[in-house]
């Protein structure tokens, strides 16, 4: 959750990271981003900015900046088809396609978590406090839907269209299926990328902005950068 400035800038990083967002180079990279902007990294960073102001900032000039930047992120919300609130994702977010995805307020989602369309992470019907917790360096492919009070281990890939009922506490598991079962073990890191651990890197940019996320495994290997 962020708690300072610091924590602000650091989210934005490892989300525009695990993202893959090349930054605008000359004019002509500034007036495509004037007119085509990339939506859904808007939208995160109208997240990231909304969570600072709830949470760090205070006062009558905070309120004001938290009335438009709230704005904002609505009318992204509704044009995306996202209901994310703030306080859920940690840091290098990674929303894969505009479409549905809906996620509970008390939900609990680690670091590094690539999320698709159509999905719906709720809680247990009738009791609203009761949302699942989703480990560090998951991925949640399109269509799934978790819920209830369930726990799902870092590292946990989940297959298409899968519902999720119950835990599935053992790390780098691959889980499929209505009902979920796991199907076998996995490394995550070949198709996300960890912007929470390459946002701590110094040459960030050059190593890993814009690349494929099989090749920025292939080169923390090469570094010896591991998972935080």
């Amino acid at each position: 959750m962020i708690q300072s400035r610091k924590d602000y800038e650091y989210y934005l990083l490892a989300d525009e990271i695990a993202l893959g967002v090349i930054r605008p180079e000359g004019i002509s990279g500034w007036l495509r981003n004037l007119f085509f902007p990339h939506l859904i990294w808007e939208f995160q960073k109208a997240l990231r900015k909304l969570e600072y102001l709830q949470n760090v900032k205070s006062g009558w000039l905070a309120r004001v900046q938290k009335f438009f930047v709230l704005r904002r992120f609505r009318r992204l919300s509704y044009k995306l088809g996202f209901s994310i609130p703030p306080n859920v994702f940690g840091p290098g977010l990674s929303i894969a396609h505009y479409g549905t995805i809906i996620v509970n307020d008390h939900a609990q989602i680690g670091a590094n978590c690539r999320i698709h369309a159509g999905v719906n992470i709720g809680s247990r019907a009738g009791f609203a406090g009761e949302a699942p917790k989703i480990g560090d360096d998951c991925y949640i492919g399109p269509g799934v839907k978790i819920f209830g009070a369930v726990t799902i281990a870092h590292g946990t890939a989940i297959g298409a269209n899968a519902v999720v009922n119950k835990s599935f506490s053992e790390p780098n598991n691959s889980i499929a299926g209505i009902p979920a079962k796991s199907i076998g073990v996995v490394n995550t890191l070949e198709f996300i990328i960890p912007g929470s651990i390459l946002a701590l890197q110094p040459l960030h940019d050059p190593f890993w902005r814009g690349k494929p996320a099989s090749e920025v495994q292939h080169m923390m290997k090469e570094r010896g950068l591991t998972r935080t």
